[in-house]
């Protein structure tokens, strides 16, 4: 019997829209047997290729977004603040993941589900690695340990890695979402996910 392919989950902690996904893709990927995998990422790598920037950085995307993102929360009934630096630096929370999901996959989502509950659904910055510390000690993961595995060699090279190969991937964008390699962009396209998942495609 053929196992089952896991669904890819990528994700920019600065992206509300990654935010948003995160709530939804685990029971989604649970309603139809499949493991989700999640795969932080630095998007400036892909927006240099695309020659863009953070949207919200950008004349009328950035307003946009300041307004679309609220109110797509509301339509999902979940918690948001916008948060006070914007966007977020990513690479202390980015590299905390990858440290952790070498050991433990479960442990480092939970500690990227309170790092974005803490970003996006409380309004604080966690762009440091004290900041990203502070929402992973509830976790019971030491806040030590975890300061200094950001700034490990190998840490720094395996989120460069795992950048590289969601560029070669044709990732884009925040949230990016794999079914057996077909590309989904955007939380506004996980209902296309399910039913994809659902249906085999079209």
């Amino acid at each position: 019997m053929t196992a089952v392919a896991a669904i890819d989950f990528y994700f920019e902690f600065a992206s509300p829209y990654g935010y948003l996904a995160s709530l939804r893709i685990d029971a989604i990927g649970a309603r139809h047997g499949r493991e989700v995998r999640w795969r932080p990422i630095m998007l400036g790598a892909a927006l240099k290729l695309t020659g863009g920037g953070p949207n919200m950085a950008l004349p009328l995307k950035g307003p946009y977004l300041l307004h679309d993102a609220p109110r797509s929360a509301r339509l999902m009934g979940v918690p948001f603040r916008l948060p006070p630096v914007m966007p977020m630096n990513s690479l202390a929370a980015s590299r905390a993941f990858w440290w952790l999901d070498g050991e433990d996959p479960t442990l480092a989502k939970a500690l990227a589900q309170a790092v974005y509950a803490a970003h996006w659904g409380d309004g604080r910055d966690m762009s440091t690695p004290e900041q990203v510390a502070e929402v992973a000690a509830p976790l019971g993961i030491d806040g030590n340990a975890l300061r200094d595995a950001v700034q490990r060699p190998e840490i720094k090279a395996k989120l460069k890695a795992e950048t590289e190969r969601s560029l070669e991937r044709g990732v884009f964008g925040s949230p990016f979402v794999f079914v057996d390699d077909e590309p989904f962009w955007g939380h506004d396209r996980l209902d296309q996910v399910e039913r994809w998942l659902a249906t085999g495609g079209w």
